[in-house]
């Protein structure tokens, strides 16, 4: 056994040497590395920004007739094409988290870059609907992969002092890959002499992926995985590269601790130190976390974020206009996620969620109000003006939350797997609004946005009956918490 055991661990220690001397050679400080590896990491959510941002964009141009370049989308095909990504999404959530806590969360991520770049290439080189639809569905597999991976990876990287910080940049480039995304479609519709459009559009999502595959090289795994596989020296070593030495230090007699009580008590006759999800307080936070996932997409920020161009051209701005104002969009997310990342340092994930989501209930009253507007010149830009003032309660107060629990709520021996079923759950609901949002609109027009407002008032009330605290806490100090209260 221990024969076995040093063997995989020496293994680990030459896969990882690259990363460590490449991470010595390019900054003595451990804050520096970190947010290096963070900085790679996020290419996946870059890229998960981009692909689901870019569609907006491309709608317009897939609907064009054939012979125009388009694929003759109808409304529901551009139904089916754009929850085909988040549903695949959901599933790729699942799949992603189990290996990531089989294989490692640095060595799942590198095949699911592969996965990316290769369904970025088949939606931009997509012949009919049917096989835009199949390369949707592979790409969906890697964006809910890395959706979940992502933010788990980071949380277990960073120190606590800066954990909120660097875990809500995993928000802040999905946000920035929308944003990409937006200023892409915009000048691509700019400059383009024919209908065929979308497949630049499409093809630019590739790039991101490449950069992640290639970068994940240079980066360690993650210390606390290690340590909870019995590779006690590799998780010291990387310790070493992205910790002082009495942070360091205090991280390792931690996580060992943790580790120590799970092997002494897993024996016990209920199983649960050995099947986790047996626990009740496991399966309550996997509960909780799965009514966030459900909470932060009911919020309706993809109805704005898919849809942006044909709602706007609705309200009455001609398509390239409409094109280059949804790049407002992605620009105050970027922005709002910027100010839910300061206001994280100050507050805690409660009250910022609460008040975001009313203050989502109320913009959504208010676009239903807009709409009632009879159409003039001024409506597009009362429309438009809304949509931001939602997407900043959305992106500052919910989205950062939502994405930080998925990386602090859950116990280390399943982080990934529960963290894959509250990112399945925000991806199923998210296709559910994907698919039936262009029907909703076309059929009641702006009296959707107050069934959105209705509901987002029950999703506060939730977050305020079910939500722990955890600001300020070790992710060990966090699952005693929980822990103790819940079970």
């Amino acid at each position: 056994m221990s024969s076995s055991r040093g063997r995989t661990s020496e293994e680990h220690r030459r896969s990882t040497e690259p990363a460590s001397r490449s991470s010595r050679g390019r900054s003595g400080s451990p804050d520096r590395r970190v947010t290096t590896i963070v900085l790679i990491a996020t290419m996946g959510a870059v890229a998960f920004g981009y692909d689901t941002g870019v569609l907006a964009g491309a709608l317009p141009f897939l609907s064009q007739p054939r012979d125009a370049g388009g694929l003759g989308l109808d409304a529901l095909a551009e139904g089916i094409v754009t929850s085909a990504l988040v549903f695949a999404a959901s599933l790729g959530a699942l799949v992603g988290g189990r290996l990531a806590d089989r294989l490692g969360r640095r060595r799942t991520l590198i095949f699911v870059s592969l996965v990316f770049a290769g369904g970025a290439l088949g939606t931009g080189f997509a012949p009919s609907v049917e096989s835009l639809v199949a390369c949707r569905v592979v790409l969906g597999l890697a964006v809910g992969a890395s959706s979940t991976i992502v933010p788990v990876f980071i949380g277990e990287i960073a120190p606590a002092r800066r954990r909120a910080a660097l875990v809500t940049r995993n928000q802040l480039m999905i946000v920035t890959g929308q944003l990409l995304a937006a200023v892409a479609n915009a000048a691509i519709a700019r400059v383009s002499s024919d209908g065929e459009a979308w497949r630049h559009m499409l093809l630019v999502s590739a790039t991101p992926a490449l950069l992640l595959f290639v970068g994940l090289w240079f980066v360690p795994e993650s210390p606390r995985w290690l340590a909870m596989h019995a590779r006690s020296a590799a998780a010291r070593r990387v310790l070493g590269l992205i910790r002082t030495p009495g942070e360091g230090e205090h991280e390792l007699q931690s996580v060992a601790a943790l580790h120590e009580r799970a092997n002494e008590t897993a024996g016990a006759t209920d199983g649960t130190d050995r099947h986790p999800l047996r626990a009740r307080w496991v399966r309550r936070l996997v509960l909780i976390g799965a009514g966030l996932g459900m909470v932060s997409q009911l919020t309706g920020v993809n109805s704005v974020m898919y849809f942006a161009p044909s709602i706007l051209a609705t309200s009455g701005l001609g398509t390239q206009a409409a094109l280059t104002a949804t790049i407002a969009t992605g620009l105050i997310s970027v922005l709002a996620t910027l100010v839910g990342i300061r206001v994280l340092r100050r507050l805690g994930r409660r009250p910022i969620m609460i008040t975001g989501l009313i203050g989502v209930a109320s913009s959504h009253l208010l676009l239903g109000l807009a709409f009632a507007v009879p159409v003039g010149p001024a409506q597009p830009w009362l429309v438009l003006t809304l949509m931001l003032v939602l997407l900043c309660f959305v992106q500052a107060m919910v989205s950062v939350v939502f994405w930080l629990m998925t990386a602090e709520l859950f116990p280390l021996r399943v982080r990934g797997m529960a963290a894959g079923v509250a990112v399945c759950v925000q991806w199923v609901t998210n296709g559910v609004v994907a698919l039936l949002f262009p029907v909703a609109f076309a059929h009641l027009g702006g009296d959707v946005y107050f069934v959105f407002a209705g509901i987002n008032v029950l999703s506060a009330w939730f977050v305020w009956r079910a939500l722990p605290e955890t600001r300020g806490l070790a992710l060990e100090e966090v699952e005693g918490m929980l822990r103790r209260r819940l079970g």
